[in-house]
């Protein structure tokens, strides 16, 4: 009979111990979508701005090629170096424009994001009525 209690009193506290659930709804599909868009965007931007550390780098190393061989009247090397640094302002363009694309992205996301939070709200309202 003790034990029976010990038992009983022991699960009950356990779950008092759990929280009931706060109410919030399950997050709506559009909702779902634009968190993804957003971390997708994320993603994207990050790797922008990696390939545009990498073009930098590229265009200063060809820009020091280019003026050591105009140093040392090797016109091989200077021409080589005026192809990397034309090759590393082209790869710049092009992640500055992937930049742009993924921050675009991410504001759709954001958009479509909120309108997921105001269907949510409409249908907590429609069935609170």
């Amino acid at each position: 009979m003790i034990r029976a209690l010990i038992r009983s009193s022991l699960v009950l506290g356990a779950l008092s111990i759990v929280p009931l659930r706060a109410g919030a709804a399950e997050p709506t599909g559009a909702e779902n979508a634009g968190n993804q868009m957003e971390r997708k965007g994320n993603a994207e931007e990050k790797a922008a701005d990696a390939d545009k550390a990498k073009a930098s780098k590229m265009e200063k190393s060809g820009k020091a090629m280019q003026d050591e061989g105009k140093a040392t009247d090797n016109k091989a090397e200077a021409q080589a170096g005026e192809r990397k640094e034309k090759k590393g302002k082209a790869k710049m363009k092009a992640a500055e424009a992937r930049g742009d694309a993924a921050q675009e992205m991410e504001k759709s996301g954001n958009k479509v994001e909120k309108a997921g939070v105001k269907e949510k709200k409409a249908d907590e309202k429609a069935a609170a009525k």
